[in-house]
């Protein structure tokens, strides 16, 4: 039975969040398109797609009519010995979009997960060929981010995110991302780590580092890490959590690369912001290092709602819209106004960088102490958008606008003008 008592936030807690010193939560009751609507009446623009899950609006009415059908006919299933249309149909036409020679799709329920099945994947890889094998070893980039389990805290090295369970992380190996002027660092630091033979896997994200600060970085360095990956006989896995479905311009962040990963990681706006889906996409090449006669060479590994009917139904929807020329359309104008925003104000004294990829732009505020998520301007410069109607959630001293596509050019010029009132104004 529905509660009709309007709810105090006392007996929930909130990620991310410093409950003593953080203002109360604001309580929505409602979305639609660009726009979340809380209790006390008032309406702020998501120009975070609600940490980047929402692709094409709030309630988009397609997606929900294509879940409210599925609901009728099958809610859930274990996929265990058991399959069903929407998992395969998801899978068949995402196979049929995504960059390289993907064969297979194993599914999960969010990021994390899909990077802790990516990693097991790549790690019993190289135990089914050879039990004893020394290739072991992860690399991943300095200052990463790829999930908050243990696997894929791991995976992004030791960070103040995860420092208090440092002493319980798997080793990892880390290189420095390989930003314009500078990948011939990065390749002697990946160079001097394969001489061991130890690497099993190399993890990235594909051209932007997310949480880690909306660092962006040309495609020519991964490029040459990937080649030395494949010439040592390392896989690839690409987090392609954040920068999936046309985040980065492409559909995909790996469309813009000459070489291909053996693994890809899928979640966020998987279903359009509208249920939880993980995708673990694998090469063929994989697959058949786990297909034996034996089980203990099977990946066991999954979740209870692992394939959720509904999920794939609402990913499926999503696709539809992500697929017709209005949402290109949409993309290329959002990546043109950022474009022009970073051309106007790249130079401002209190900006360190202005930049912007495809849909995603990242504007970092010069501090006196080096960038960080701790700082206290995040918490300004967060109050201060909200205020005025608007959901940002900084890096720290790291701001960035990351929108639903459905965004129109009026709204996203409101947020630009704000932005320029921190640049211009006293916080």
């Amino acid at each position: 039975m529905e509660s009709t008592e309007t709810s105090i936030d006392d007996c929930v807690w909130h990620p991310f969040t410093q409950a003593k010193t953080a203002r109360p939560p604001i309580h929505i009751t409602k979305a639609e398109g660009i726009y979340l609507y809380s209790q006390d009446g008032r309406r702020y623009l998501d120009g975070i797609s609600s940490w980047w899950v929402n692709l094409h609006g709030h309630t988009h009415p397609y997606i929900a009519e294509k879940i409210k059908k599925q609901t009728d006919t099958l809610e859930h299933v274990i996929f265990a010995g058991f399959t069903h249309t929407p998992a395969i149909d998801f899978a068949r036409r995402l196979l049929s979009i995504l960059p390289g020679k993907m064969s297979k799709v194993f599914y999960s329920d969010n990021g994390s997960t899909a990077v802790e099945a990516a990693l097991k994947m790549a790690i019993q890889y190289w135990h089914n060929a050879n039990s004893s094998t020394k290739k072991t070893t992860v690399v991943c980039f300095k200052n990463s981010y790829h999930g908050d389990t243990f696997g894929a805290m791991s995976a992004a090295g030791r960070n103040e995110f995860n420092k208090p369970f440092w002493k319980h992380l798997f080793h990892i190996e880390s290189i420095d991302i390989p930003q314009k002027g500078q990948e011939q660092r990065s390749i002697e630091q990946l160079k001097a780590i394969l001489k061991k033979n130890q690497t099993a896997c190399f993890i990235f994200e594909p051209l932007i580092l997310g949480s880690g600060g909306m660092v962006i970085y040309p495609a020519n360095g991964l490029n040459e890490l990937m080649k030395l990956c494949r010439e040592h006989d390392v896989l690839t896995i690409a987090d392609e959590v954040m920068t999936g479905f046309g985040r980065t311009g492409s559909l995909f962040a790996c469309d813009q690369l000459n070489e291909s990963p053996d693994i890809i990681c899928l979640s966020k706006g998987i279903t359009g912001g509208f249920l939880p889906l993980g995708a673990t996409v694998c090469t063929e090449k994989i697959y058949q290092a786990f297909f034996s006669d034996s089980l203990h060479q099977a990946l066991l590994h999954g979740h209870s709602y692992t394939a959720n009917p509904i999920s794939c139904s609402s990913a499926l929807a999503s696709l539809d819209l992500l697929e017709e020329e209005a949402c290109t359309q949409q993309r290329e104008m959002i990546a043109s106004y950022h474009k022009k925003f970073c051309n106007k104000w790249h130079r401002h004294p209190k900006l360190k960088r202005c930049e912007h990829l495809g849909t995603i732009l990242a504007l970092e505020y010069h501090s006196e102490t080096p960038s960080s998520y701790f700082q206290s301007l995040s918490s300004r410069l967060h109050h201060f958008f909200l205020d005025h109607g608007i959901l940002l959630r900084p890096l720290g001293n790291v701001l960035y606008v990351l929108p639903p596509y459905c965004i129109k050019e009026h709204e996203l010029t409101f947020i630009y003008n704000k932005i320029i009132d921190t640049l211009e104004k006293e916080l």
